[in-house]
């Protein structure tokens, strides 16, 4: 195994890697600064596009032209020929304390998505679900910080977090409605570094890959949420994970260089870099995307 800076950007809040299996690029976002990147699986041919507003996550839409984008207020559509957003809904109008956050595809084209209180201390955000069809429906309350979603390589489970509970979920999913049910708790995260569960992925064995943000590893839990192994980076402030690179065995790590709050820590040098994790001999699956 093999750690790398792949692109040294500085950004703010790194977050949402995203591998597009048909152009063979990665994208990534810059959350406070409003920012989706796009580079080579070997960080060359970088650009980037702003939006108008900070940003919790992206998927790309299914012609190619464009990706969904949860933005402070609401859901966007970025087309990425004009660099043009259009607000495609707002979910919470008069909540001047949320902004949309962390969010992933199902296999069927639909966008979940969860706010967070930006000040990360009470249960004011909630779950989204994005249909095809643009309408926005509300499937979970009560969240603090909206953390961690994506789904098994067979459809059956959804995975989610609410950050500063210390806990990720797992619920049943039902592919053909889109609907969760049977919460219960699929892993109780190690906080007693300081760290919290952050971005997650699923690989094509069906573990759940995790950042523990603050405290600077990214973990791996086999289906039944057993701890099947940890990565220590070079970094505390890692933030999220995703597959990718011609054959889906790079892993690419997201990290932040300013913490949003002045209670969370500093970090060294390569703080807010990407990263790329080689020669794990692991293999991610294809991410999903946007059916509307």
């Amino acid at each position: 195994m093999q750690i790398d800076v792949l692109l040294d950007v500085k950004t703010t809040l790194g977050e949402g890697p995203v591998w597009d299996v048909e152009q063979q690029r990665l994208y990534f976002i810059d959350s406070m600064d409003g920012r989706v990147f796009r580079c080579t699986a070997d960080g060359t041919e970088l650009r980037a596009w702003d939006v108008p507003g900070k940003i919790g996550s992206m998927a790309l839409r299914k012609d190619g032209k464009g990706a969904i984008v949860s933005l402070d207020k609401g859901f966007w559509l970025l087309d990425f020929a004009t660099g043009d957003c259009e607000l495609l809904h707002d979910p919470e109008p008069d909540m001047d304390t949320t902004r949309i956050n962390d969010g992933k595809c199902d296999r069927a084209g639909r966008f979940f998505a969860g706010s967070m209180d930006t000040m990360e201390e009470g249960p004011k955000g909630a779950l989204y679900r994005v249909d095809p069809d643009l309408s926005v429906t509300r499937v979970e309350d009560g969240i603090i910080c909206s953390n961690g979603p994506c789904f098994s390589p067979d459809d059956k489970t959804f995975y989610f977090t609410d950050t500063w509970t210390g806990e990720v979920w797992a619920y049943d999913y039902d592919i053909a409605s889109g609907a969760i049910s049977n919460r219960r708790t699929f892993v109780k995260v190690d906080t007693s570094n300081g760290g919290a569960a952050d971005g997650a992925t699923v690989d094509a064995e069906g573990c759940y890959w995790m950042a523990l943000v603050y405290d600077g590893r990214l973990c791996r839990f086999a289906p039944d949420g057993t701890l099947e192994r940890e990565i220590q980076m070079p970094v505390k402030k890692v933030t999220s994970v995703q597959f990718g690179g011609p054959d889906l065995d790079v892993l690419y790590v997201t990290s932040m260089a300013k913490p949003p709050l002045p209670r969370f820590p500093g970090d060294g040098v390569q703080r807010g870099s990407l990263f790329k994790i080689t020669g794990l001999g692991i293999k991610g699956v294809p991410e999903p995307r946007f059916g509307g």
